[in-house]
């Protein structure tokens, strides 16, 4: 596939040969340990996103299936990385802290205010300018409008030019859930979910937007799970947890209100051979990012990552919501009827068969439009532009047997294929940022920093210099929490978001710029992580976008609000 997107039946049989399936799910796949959490020398645990549970995809069997053009036709193209069965595990419903509004568990809110900061060079909105209480992204457009993912309050918008927040929820046009082959597109019956957890800039007024999966019932499948296990339960699935979640392209009009596009991330029928009934897996997206000269825009998500149309306009035909059985003579689904290609993980087998794949919060395009993107347990560089824009043939370079090379085990496990639950180090990446070497910058959500060379190779891993470093204390490790990380396009530092206990470190000229309490105030630093860097490159000047998420205690109830934060110093 060359520059721009061609919907043609050449390319989907050019692309049948690269297409590897994830198979069905067999039972509940719940079966990975969660990765241990340290303890700390403060009254909060450092915890992943989703409250530390680090479910990873844990399925049984053999992944033998593989893209199948139109009748269902095509090659082999292998054992996804010899992994077992694709089956899901059921990841979190959204990224942070965020334990919603109300109570929790009968424990009251307590809501901890604090005083909005005031440091030179920096402009600061909580609250009371019309943030919202948990802030898990920011970014900026070609415009210099500035997006903030404000979770299940929804998006936020500050114009150019303007200190205004305006909200966008879904009675302005959000739709964080699919469409249904109900004959129209329709949307799934029961009650739709909103939570913005992450955004990327666009073209000038166009922002591209990720949601997180509704939470199921307690006892059921979570978003990435039910569309399997329903069928394996002999139950009709419930389309308001599976449909959720996924992404829009969000456009401002002239009159101020929004234009949306949903990017529903599924495969449909006849187009992986071991899941021709169509694939529901990815539902939650942690990170997005842009590529304006390629035009496609690139979902990090649970279980994998994917690649969607950036021109994408959601007219599609009419055969994509044919309602007959998916078996029916004549049935038809392309990847128009998306608008994207989904998924791809650089998977390894637990010791039990079990796929071991989840949570791809980093994404960073390199020059020649290839993407290093993180996950959980492995990374990959999905060489995406080495291939001539091939989505395909850079997927079985990330999935099949023979590129293991291409599998990057950052903080190296025990062993180095069929580990153990105890035998695992999660990598538990937390962002990318393009590196000066060609290579890329690795934040860790345990582990600090890691510099990999253009073929992922570890260079150099940094810790102590970071804000929030901790020393090893008895039995509990050295550690360096990071939730973001930035490259500055105007001097090439390195900004690094701490995700407890700090703030801000700046990798500049060999030495370290520190932002901590004296910046931002000591109460939103001591618990809140920095969910998100990003940078206006519309402005002219260095101009820094921060967020503070924010976070509930569940314990007591106390809820630390959000920041945003934007810099304009040297």
């Amino acid at each position: 596939m060359r520059h721009g997107w061609r919907w043609t039946g050449a390319l989907l049989l050019a692309g049948a040969l690269g297409w590897t399936g994830c198979g069905g799910d067999d039972n509940d796949t719940r079966k990975v340990d969660d990765p241990v959490v340290p303890v700390t020398p403060v009254d909060e645990d450092p915890r992943l996103p989703d409250a530390g549970t680090g479910e990873v995809d844990a399925g049984t069997g053999t992944d033998a299936g593989t893209q199948v053009p139109d009748a269902g036709t095509g090659t082999d193209a292998g054992t996804d990385a010899g992994t077992g069965t694709d089956a899901g595990t059921g990841t979190d419903t959204g990224t942070g802290t965020d334990a919603g509004t109300g109570t929790d568990a009968g424990v009251p809110e307590k809501v901890q205010t604090y005083p909005r900061p005031s440091a030179p060079g920096w402009t600061f909105y909580n609250q009371e300018q019309g943030a919202p209480r948990y802030v898990y992204g920011i970014t900026a457009d070609q415009g210099g409008n500035v997006w903030v993912a404000g979770g299940e309050e929804g998006l936020f918008l500050i114009k150019k030019g303007s200190n205004t927040i305006q909200r966008f929820t879904m009675s302005d046009g959000l739709r964080p859930y699919g469409r249904m082959r109900d004959g129209v597109g329709g949307p799934p019956a029961g009650m739709p979910y909103l939570k913005v957890i992450s955004v990327a800039g666009g073209p000038d007024g166009t922002v591209f937007v990720g949601y997180a999966g509704k939470p199921p019932q307690p006892g059921m499948p979570t978003c990435e799970d039910e569309w399997d296990q329903a069928e394996n339960a002999h139950r009709e699935p419930d389309a308001s947890v599976y449909k959720s979640g996924d992404a829009d392209k969000v456009t401002l009009k002239a009159d101020g209100s929004i234009d949306v596009v949903h990017y529903d991330i599924h495969t449909g029928p006849k187009k992986v051979k071991a899941e021709l009934r169509g694939r529901e897996k990815v539902c939650t997206i942690y990170r997005i990012a842009y590529d304006p000269a390629k035009e496609v825009v690139w979902f990090g998500g649970n279980h994998g990552f994917a690649m969607g149309d950036a021109k994408f306009n959601g007219i599609v035909p009419a055969y994509c919501w044919d309602p007959r059985p998916w078996n029916t003579e004549g049935f038809k689904w392309e990847f128009e009827c998306a608008g994207l290609y989904e998924h791809v993980h650089p998977a390894i087998s637990g010791s039990a068969g079990e796929l071991l794949s989840d949570r791809y919060y980093g994404i960073s395009i390199t020059e020649n439009h290839d993407v290093f993107f993180g996950g959980q347990i492995r990374s990959t560089r999905f060489r995406y532009g080495t291939n001539g824009d091939d989505y395909w043939t850079a997927q079985s370079e990330t999935e099949d047997s023979g590129y293991d090379w291409n599998r990057f085990d950052i903080w190296p496990d025990a062993v180095p294929n069929y580990p153990t639950a105890a035998q695992r180090v999660d990598d538990n990446v937390s962002g990318m940022a393009p590196a000066s070497n060609g290579g890329v910058w690795v934040g860790s959500f345990y582990y600090g920093l890691a510099r990999l060379s253009a073929n992922g190779t570890v260079e150099t891993k940094v810790m102590q210099d970071l804000v929030n470093y901790t020393p090893a204390k008895g039995g509990t490790p050295a550690m360096a929490p990071t939730s973001a990380v930035a490259t500055d396009p105007w001097d090439g530092s390195l900004w690094v978001g701490a995700n407890w206990w700090g703030g801000i470190t700046r990798l500049k000229g060999g030495g370290t710029v520190k932002y901590s309490g004296d910046v931002f105030g000591n109460v939103v630093t001591s618990v809140s992580s920095v969910s998100d860097i990003q940078f206006d490159r519309s402005a002219g000047k260095r101009r820094v976008l921060v967020s503070f998420e924010g976070t509930k205690n569940a314990k007591t109830g106390v809820v630390t609000p959000g920041l945003i934060g934007i810099y304009e110093g040297d």
